[in-house]
């Protein structure tokens, strides 16, 4: 588990402008688990790449809306 305080995300945010979706169902869609998911919204993990692309393309949306780093 890496903590990197310099990235923050929108992802709950997300889930609830996109139908309230539940972290299951956003985990199911981004194929990995609901504890990732709640790992990801506390800012406790930081994703993979290729997992940070798969959130966005849930949200139909660009990376940097879904995470921010901070300089």
């Amino acid at each position: 588990m890496v903590r990197n305080n310099r990235i923050t995300n929108n992802i709950r945010r997300l889930r609830f402008e996109n139908g309230e979706m539940s972290q299951q169902e956003l985990a199911n869609r981004a194929e990995c688990t609901r504890q990732t998911i709640i790992a990801i919204e506390a800012g406790k993990y930081v994703p993979s790449l290729s997992l940070a692309f798969k959130l966005s393309r849930v949200f139909g949306t660009n990376v940097e809306d879904v995470f921010k780093y901070d300089e």
